[in-house]
């Protein structure tokens, strides 16, 4: 699209396609919440509970993380990808994607599995395989070894932790406090999604001509071993309470 019609096609096709599914949901998509909802306020004075259980942040941040390494690559790939290694735009559309191979993985592994293993090693084990691609991807860097191949190529083992971290994560986060399952839903979202969005901006900062891949892919290593932290302050959390 970009190379054909210009940068702005994009975003036509975007409107497109929201204007599309806008419709069927009007015209298709009935309420199922039958039962009376609780009031935004309700919700609200629900937080100090959330908020006051370790396991809950455990949860939340070790999403936040995994989908902040995501998020930071979606707001530094196409940097990486442009200046540093000169792809054109239907090139970059290719590799670009390579994530979502591994985060079909993840998604396969994480309904397979899960049930067998439980939710934290599942967690544990998608923020073990990020931080491994993107310990390799940075080492040869490092090593001088870096090339367009092994920048995106790793990048699959980010989809493949993501595919495995967040249905887990937020399993768990819902987990935590069963009567307040819709509370969680919507708070632990909001620190998921507002952790991914400010990485995505601060790679986005970072990236300059001559920087290279790598202040992309030092953030993406911190964040992955944060997620480790997170979830393993989570699995001790539950030894200490005798729940695992």
């Amino acid at each position: 699209m970009d190379e054909a019609f210009g940068w702005k096609a994009s975003f036509w096709v975007f409107l497109g396609f929201g204007l599309a599914v806008f419709w069927l949901v009007w015209a298709d998509v009935g309420e199922t919440n039958t039962a009376k909802s609780t009031s935004f306020r309700a919700q609200i004075a629900d937080y100090p509970e959330l908020l006051m259980s370790p396991r809950f942040w455990g949860y939340c941040l070790a999403a936040a993380f995994a989908s902040g390494a995501f998020f930071a690559y979606l707001g530094g790939a196409p940097f990486v990808g442009s200046v540093v290694y000169g792809l054109a735009p239907s090139k970059l559309g290719v590799f670009f994607g390579a994530p979502a191979l591994g985060y079909m993985v993840g998604n396969f592994l994480s309904g397979r599995y899960s049930v067998t293993y439980g939710v934290n090693r599942m967690v544990l084990w998608g923020a073990i395989a990020s931080t491994v691609g993107v310990s390799a991807s940075l080492m040869l860097a490092l090593a001088g070894l870096g090339s367009v191949y092994t920048f995106f190529g790793f990048m699959i083992f980010i989809g493949l932790g993501n595919g495995m971290i967040l249905p887990n994560a937020t399993a768990g986060m819902l987990s935590v406090r069963p009567h307040l399952a819709g509370t969680a839903s919507g708070l632990g979202g909001v620190i998921m999604m507002g952790g991914g969005a400010a990485l995505s901006a601060l790679a986005g900062a970072l990236l300059r001509p001559g920087s290279g891949a790598f202040p992309l892919l030092w953030i993406m290593l911190i964040v992955s071993v944060l997620a480790i932290a997170a979830i393993g302050l989570v699995i001790r959390r539950e030894r200490s309470l005798g729940i695992a």
